[in-house]
């Protein structure tokens, strides 16, 4: 909707900061303290920054790069993956992490969606790299970062060009920096556009809302991918001059997780509720010195209110939680550690995320984009800077993503009266039984709080009088044998009937996505597999 009498000026620059001038100003500051450790090697923020300059060069002089330019990263977490965002951001061109974990045709079909000019590429994965390059002509170099046939080592690179810079590429606000690519998990991952100036934003906001008070004295454990979430906690450390702290092993290791931050003192760290889970259930918490950390961070998924009440009696009041899609980079809402609660007091809000991020705007509205009055379910809609450019040539996927200049979640929830949001679950996630609609979140936090379950996900399935019902897929906890008759028992009376699950099913472990996501969609693929998911009712 425009106005006819809306006054307005045409600016006169629209210049922003580029990102990699966060690496410059950090190692001018602090040219001699740690900037990044992994395993035994550890690099200053000179050191860091020197590296950096030495692969943009080669990158534009030797490669090609130039502005715009996508370059794909497939490579766990390491100092070269870090690294690499930092070289992207300074050319001006576009980083384009994997989700590493993905199998070489998912990431040679990233390669073709993003037009990658360049790979850099871990070298225990050539078969993503030959599947690249088979599906994107477009793709005319790869580095490996190690001993590789499929390309030249990426430290060779940087020692060959040593001490050569080139100048720090002059960005405007809309300027892309960074394809996000989504999960996917319901169907082709999209990749959304990240700018410079909506990241300057981002970082500002972070500092602001979730880990006030960060320094250069503060330390930061990596536990989840640098790709996604994580990258952007680690991009945030970088701008106060904060050490990162990357785990030794692809695999999480909550024990070596305790050991770090015993041994650097940290005292922030980006997790999701899963991990956050692990690392409070296992002995080395309390085996570790942690009375450095400050703030916790989760987000990613809701964290069921037990999990949530463990991670508070094992840790303090160190725990923060956010949520925001990766198409608004986590700035929806934050619910900081004074407002996490161990009971379910006046003060306490069960099941909250929290209120809106600073400089963000939060709209509950109906199908028809109509906002809704407080307490009453609808889709989750947000504006604001954090709000990305919009999916890479994706036209489609735009249309359906904005209405009236909100962008619109697909989570599903209501605030109450004081701005607290609270999510239902994803707009996909609900089902239909009996005429009414069931949003799985709800039962699963009811499920948990039985002694004998550890995790559990709901998924509607088809049934032939109420349209759908529930099936509730269940991890038992170590010890304990539980009965699908009993604990539907057990459940009854404490929910409606029509929300009651009709089959459990139990599972030693759960699907989770590469970020430590419980996801629907395998889940609902692994009963088609263990042919569960047709089963008596």
């Amino acid at each position: 909707m425009t106005h006819k009498n809306r006054l307005v000026i045409e600016p006169m620059s629209k210049r922003v900061m580029n990102l990699s001038g966060f690496l410059v100003q950090s190692a001018r500051r602090f040219p001699d303290e740690i900037a990044l450790v992994w395993g035994e090697n550890s690099w200053t923020w000179s050191q860091m920054q020197r590296r950096v300059s030495a692969m943009a060069a080669a990158l534009q002089r030797e490669f090609g790069v130039v502005m715009g330019d996508r370059i794909l990263v497939q490579s766990q977490n390491c100092n070269q993956m870090l690294e690499s965002m930092f070289v992207c951001f300074r050319l001006g061109a576009v980083w384009v992490p994997t989700n590493f974990r993905q199998t070489p045709d998912e990431v040679a079909y990233l390669a073709q969606a993003s037009g990658a000019k360049g790979m850099i590429c871990g070298h225990l994965f050539p078969d993503h790299v030959a599947a690249s390059r088979e599906a994107s002509p477009e793709l005319k170099f790869v580095i490996a970062t190690g001993k590789a046939e499929f390309g030249e080592d990426y430290d060779a690179i940087i020692d060959r060009f040593d001490g050569e810079t080139v100048p720090l590429a002059a960005v405007e606000h809309d300027d892309p920096c960074w394809f996000f690519f989504t999960s996917g998990t319901t169907g082709r991952p999209k990749a959304a556009v990240l700018t410079h100036g909506q990241m300057g934003f981002v970082v500002t906001n972070h500092l602001c809302d979730l880990m006030p008070g960060t320094t250069h004295r503060d330390a930061s454990l990596v536990v989840a991918p640098l790709s996604h979430g994580a990258g952007i906690h680690q991009l945030t450390q970088v701008a106060r001059g904060a050490k990162t702290i990357l785990l030794p092993t692809e695999k999480f290791d909550a024990a070596e997780a305790w050991r770090l931050i015993e041994k650097w003192r940290v005292s922030n760290m980006f997790t999701v509720p899963t991990i956050l889970k692990m690392l409070t259930e296992h002995p080395a918490v309390h085996a570790r010195d942690h009375s450095s950390l400050r703030y916790v961070i989760y987000a990613g998924a809701p964290m069921y209110r037990t999990d949530q009440i463990h991670a508070l009696k094992t840790l303090g009041s160190v725990i923060v939680q956010y949520f925001g899609l990766g198409e608004v980079t986590g700035n929806i809402t934050v619910l900081p550690p004074a407002e996490h609660h161990v009971e379910d007091d006046a003060d306490a809000r069960p099941g909250t995320c929290g209120y809106t991020r600073t400089g963000m705007q939060i709209s509950i509205q109906d199908d028809a984009g109509n906002e809704v009055p407080s307490g009453i379910t609808g889709e989750i809609c947000v504006i604001g800077p954090a709000v990305f450019a919009g999916y890479y040539n994706n036209p489609e996927a735009n249309a359906k993503a904005f209405r009236n200049g909100w962008f619109r979640t697909g989570d599903l929830g209501h605030m109450d009266a004081a701005g607290f949001l609270f999510i239902t679950g994803r707009a996909s996630d609900m089902y239909i039984s009996g005429g009414s609609n069931v949003y799985p979140l709800e039962i699963e936090e009811k499920i948990l709080t039985h002694p004998d379950i550890r995790e559990a996900a709901v998924i509607g399935i088809p049934d032939p009088v109420w349209g759908e019902v529930g099936l509730a897929v269940c991890v038992p906890r170590p010890g304990s044998a539980p009965d699908a008759d009993d604990i539907i028992a057990w459940l009854s009376g404490k929910m409606a009937r029509y929300k009651l699950p009709k089959r459990l099913v139990f599972w030693p472990d759960m699907p989770k996505s590469a970020y430590g996501k419980i996801a629907k969609k395998l889940i609902r693929e692994e009963l088609i597999r263990r042919n569960e998911l047709d089963g008596p009712l």
